[in-house]
């Protein structure tokens, strides 16, 4: 059994706006959909997420991994996410490494409040377990690991990516959202931004 490991810091600057971000990450779901493209997520329970990956090539292996997500938040407005469950999709041949395979997928968004603006910064790690198939387990362990944390590495910098350029632009287009709703409901806004 190998395992490789890898993980990145995120910090993203949100300027203020007429709702604090603390309310926006309130939703975890919002942040299951800036992490991958929302036609691979399926609701499973609340606040648990199914992700179904894209396909992964991994020293010669060809696995389309699913995993059960677990969002929630803190009461200091953290926003905090976690790999359940998961499982390896491919040809029949790979029936023997999705018994050995495991994916761990742990990290948190925490909103740092400044005078202009909020800091969101995040650190996520991830865990990949699998029994390595022949020759690949006979390479040298050292161009094994540093081609195994390259490869997580690469899935954490699109998921990060993928925050940073959608974290901003979705929270303003839910802060504008919400206040246009307010116009309507004001009673319900208030009680949002009281809580």
């Amino acid at each position: 059994m190998k395992e490789f490991h890898a993980s990145q810091a995120l910090n993203v600057r949100v300027p203020h706006e007429a709702i604090p971000i603390e309310h926006y990450l309130r939703q975890p779901q919002r942040l299951v959909q800036a992490i991958t493209d929302p036609r691979r997520i399926e609701p499973r329970a609340e606040g648990v997420y199914r992700l179904s990956l894209r396909p992964l090539h991994f020293f010669g292996i060809h696995v389309e991994p699913t995993t059960d997500l677990r969002v929630w938040d803190l009461a200091d407005g953290s926003l905090c996410l976690e790999a359940l469950d998961s499982e390896v999709r491919g040809p029949g041949y790979l029936s023997h490494i999705n018994e050995s395979f495991s994916l761990g997928l742990k990290g948190i968004l925490k909103p740092h409040r400044k005078e202009h603006h909020t800091e969101v910064q995040g650190e996520a790690n991830l865990t990949i377990r699998l029994e390595m198939p022949p020759p690949i387990k006979h390479m040298p362990h050292g161009i094994l690991d540093a081609t195994g944390r390259t490869f997580l590495n690469g899935i954490l910098m699109t998921m990060k990516s993928r925050i940073e350029h959608h974290l901003i632009h979705d929270y303003r287009a839910w802060v504008e959202h919400t206040t246009q709703s307010a116009q309507d409901r004001p009673s319900i806004v208030q009680g949002r931004l009281a809580q």
